[in-house]
C-alpha cells in the first residue's frame, strides 16, 4: 500500500510538470500542499524494502518526455507538410479585396470597339474567379449612366489566378448612333464588379457607348489580351 500511495504522488507530479498552465502553480514552493521532498521519498521507499525502485526513479523520463522515435516521427511529418504558403489549403473564389482592373488596348474598327477587361490578382495567395462582371458606367459629373450589360452565349470556365496573374473578359460596344439617339452619352469612369462579389472597383473607362448604353461581355477566360 505503501509502495502504491508514493507511485501514485510520483505520477502526479509527473502531470503537473507536462502541464505548461498548471507547472507553475504546481511546483511553486510555497505553495500549500506541496509535494514532498525528494529525500523523504527515498526514505518512504526504503522502508518498504522494494529493491530497484530507486534506479527506476533515477532512469525514469523526465515528465512529459515522448517516447523514442516521436521526436523523428514529428520532424518528418513537419517537413512533409512544409512548403508553400498555399499548401494543404483549398484555393478560394477571388474577392473584390484581392482584385485590382483596369481595361486594355481597345481594338477600333466601323464604329465597333473591342477591349479586354483585365482583372489581377493582387494578393499573396491563390483564387479563382467564374463566370461573368458586372458594369455601370459612370460620367465625369460621378452620375451613374444607363448601362446595359450584355452577357453573350459562352460558356464560363472556372480560371485559376496565381498572385499576380490576370484573367480577362471582353467588352464590346459601338459609338454608332442608333434609332432615334442623335448623342451618345459619354462615360468616364466604369464600376466593375467581380463574379459572385457584391463589393466593386472603379476604374477609368473613356468612351461613348450607344445603342442605349448598352455593352456586350463574355466570361472570365485565362490571360490578360483578347
Amino acid at each position: 500500500m505503501a509502495l502504491s500511495t508514493v507511485m501514485a504522488g510520483v505520477l502526479m507530479a509527473s502531470a503537473a510538470c507536462g502541464s505548461p498552465a498548471s507547472s507553475e502553480r504546481s511546483v511553486t514552493p510555497a505553495a500549500e500542499g506541496a509535494l514532498p521532498r525528494t529525500a523523504s521519498v527515498n526514505a518512504r521507499l526504503a522502508d518498504a524494502n522494494v529493491s530497484g525502485v530507486d534506479t527506476r526513479l533515477t532512469d525514469a523520463k523526465p515528465a512529459g518526455a515522448k517516447p523514442a522515435g516521436v521526436d523523428a516521427r514529428l520532424a518528418g511529418s513537419k517537413a512533409a507538410g512544409s512548403g508553400s504558403s498555399g499548401a494543404g489549403t483549398a484555393v478560394e473564389r477571388c474577392r473584390t479585396g484581392a482584385l485590382a482592373a483596369r481595361v486594355g488596348a481597345v481594338d477600333a474598327g466601323a464604329g465597333q470597339r473591342y477591349a479586354p477587361l483585365v482583372i489581377t490578382n493582387r494578393s499573396a495567395r491563390a483564387c479563382w474567379v467564374y463566370g461573368f462582371v458586372g458594369l455601370i458606367m459612370i460620367d465625369r459629373n460621378g452620375d451613374a449612366l444607363r448601362t446595359r450589360t450584355r452577357r453573350e452565349s459562352v460558356q464560363p470556365h472556372r480560371v485559376t489566378l496565381r498572385p499576380g496573374a490576370g484573367a480577362h473578359a471582353r467588352i464590346h460596344w459601338t459609338e454608332v448612333r442608333s434609332g432615334r439617339e442623335t448623342s451618345c452619352p459619354a462615360a468616364a469612369r466604369l464600376m466593375i464588379i467581380p463574379p459572385d462579389e457584391v463589393a466593386h472597383l472603379e476604374i477609368p473607362f473613356t468612351a461613348a457607348v450607344c445603342d442605349d448604353g448598352r455593352l456586350d461581355i463574355t466570361p472570365m477566360a485565362p490571360g490578360t489580351r483578347l
